[in-house]
């Protein structure tokens, strides 16, 4: 959401409870989110699990994070168990997400939301939070992949420039962290900005 979206979204819902989302981002905090779905259509499939973790002061802060699974309110298949390792049965007694995203919320806050290719994640709520709040989620965001391809275009300007998070993980000289699951890509994410910050790129 642009700054001019976020003053219209602003106008009409920036009163009572969820006026917090709509102010000033804290400066120098971030919170890195990832989500973990049944496949990778926004229009049809589900979030499985979410995590999101702050990244403040030059430090992950782990122990703040939140982190849940979320019942899809839809079967998934075998593909999609492979890819994330959740099954059926961890998800069963999850809450639903619409009783997920109050919580999440009021824990998040202002702050800037920071992910690797952060558009799917913001995707995958737009619709459940128009639904449940009447507007999709106002805060700032920071895109991990772009950071590093401003990095490595300052070195080399045509050079071919890998974007998925394994390379820019081992780029940077960091574990991977739990891959594919919400919390370890969050985690991952969150010390690779802190690595490109110390380059001097970031926001």
């Amino acid at each position: 959401m642009n700054a001019l979206q976020r003053w219209w979204w602003a106008r009409r819902h920036g009163a009572g409870e969820w006026a917090p989302l709509f102010g000033p981002a804290p400066a120098g905090e971030w919170v890195s989110l990832d989500l973990e779905t049944t496949g990778l259509d926004p229009r049809r499939d589900a979030i499985l699990s979410l995590a999101a973790v702050p990244v403040r002061g030059g430090q992950v802060k782990l122990g703040e994070r939140f982190e849940t699974y979320v019942h899809p309110g839809r079967g998934f298949d075998i593909d999609s168990i492979r890819h994330h390792r959740i099954t059926p049965a961890e998800v069963a007694d999850a809450p639903q997400l619409r009783d997920v995203l109050p919580r999440f919320l009021r824990w998040l806050g202002p702050r800037t939301l920071l992910g690797h290719h952060l558009a799917f994640d913001l995707a995958m709520l737009e619709r459940p939070m128009r639904t449940v709040f009447g507007f999709p989620l106002p805060n700032r965001t920071a895109e991990l992949g772009q950071a590093w391809l401003d990095h490595r275009r300052l070195a080399d300007p045509h050079a071919h420039v890998d974007l998925s998070l394994d390379a820019i993980a081992a780029g940077l000289g960091l574990p991977v962290l739990a891959r594919h699951t919400a919390l370890g890509d969050a985690s991952t994410v969150a010390l690779a900005w802190l690595a490109l910050q110390r380059h001097g790129r970031g926001g």
